[in-house]
C-alpha cells in the first residue's frame, strides 16, 4: 500500500498507526515536487488533500474514510467496534480529534511552525495564539473522560485512541504537550507512546526545523 503524506500531519500518523497496528506494510510517498503536486497523487487525492492511499489499485484520500476501509477490509485486529454505540462513540471522538482538538491546535501548528519553517510562507500569531487560548477548556474535557487505566472505549484499543494522540503528537512540535497539569491524559498518552506501533511511526518522521 502506498501512503502519501509527511508524518507531521496527525491526520497521515492515524492511518499510519492503524496500518501498524494491522501488522500491515506501506510505502510512505512525497506527495508533491518542486514543480507541484504529483500525478499520482492527484489520482489519489483529486482535491491534494493528505493522507491518501493506493491500496493496489483502489485510491482513497481522508483519513477517517481511509481507516474505515483499512478496518473493513483487514478484519484480524479490528479498530473499530462492531456494537452500534461503541462504534459511534468511536466516530464520535475520531471527529472530535479532527474538528475540535485539531480544529484547535493546527492553528498554532500551522502559524507557528509549518507555515513560517516548512513550508516558508509564514504565519499568522494572531491565529496561532487564538488556537493556544482554545485547547485548555479542551484539554480540561479530554482529562474528564480518559481512563486511568486501558484506553477511551475499554480495554481494547480502539481509533477513538489513536485519533486523538495523533493530535496530541503534532502539538508537541509547538510545546503545546505533553502538559503536566492534565496527569490522566499524560498517563494515557504515555501508554499510547509506548506502544510498537507508535515507535516504528514516529521513527518516520523527518526533522522538525528548530
Amino acid at each position: 500500500m502506498k501512503l502519501y503524506g509527511a508524518m507531521l500531519s496527525p491526520f497521515v500518523r492515524k492511518v499510519a498507526l492503524v496500518a501498524r497496528e494491522k501488522g500491515l506494510t506501506y510505502e510512505l510517498c512525497r506527495f508533491r515536487g518542486r514543480d507541484g503536486f504529483f500525478p499520482e497523487f492527484l489520482a489519489c487525492s483529486p482535491f491534494a488533500k493528505i493522507p491518501a492511499i493506493d491500496d493496489g489499485g483502489f485510491t482513497l484520500s481522508d483519513s477517517s474514510a481511509i481507516v474505515l476501509y483499512l478496518d473493513a477490509r483487514y478484519t484480524a485486529v479490528p479498530l473499530i467496534p462492531a456494537e452500534p454505540q461503541a462504534r459511534g462513540r468511536t466516530m464520535w471522538f475520531d471527529e472530535f480529534s479532527d474538528t475540535i482538538l485539531a480544529g484547535a491546535g493546527l492553528k498554532v501548528l500551522f502559524n507557528r511552525l509549518v507555515g513560517p519553517k516548512v513550508l516558508k510562507v509564514g504565519g499568522d500569531e494572531a491565529i496561532a495564539a487564538q488556537g493556544e487560548r482554545e485547547l485548555p477548556a479542551i484539554f480540561d474535557w479530554l482529562e474528564s473522560v480518559v481512563p486511568a487505566e486501558g484506553w477511551l472505549m475499554g480495554e481494547a484499543l480502539t481509533l477513538a485512541d489513536i485519533s486523538i494522540a495523533s493530535v496530541l503528537h503534532s502539538l508537541t512540535f509547538v510545546q503545546q504537550w505533553p502538559r503536566a497539569d492534565y496527569p490522566r491524559t499524560l498517563a494515557w498518552y504515555e501508554r499510547m507512546a509506548a506502544r510498537p506501533s507508535w515507535q516504528a511511526v514516529v521513527a518516520e518522521e523527518f526533522p522538525i526545523p528548530a
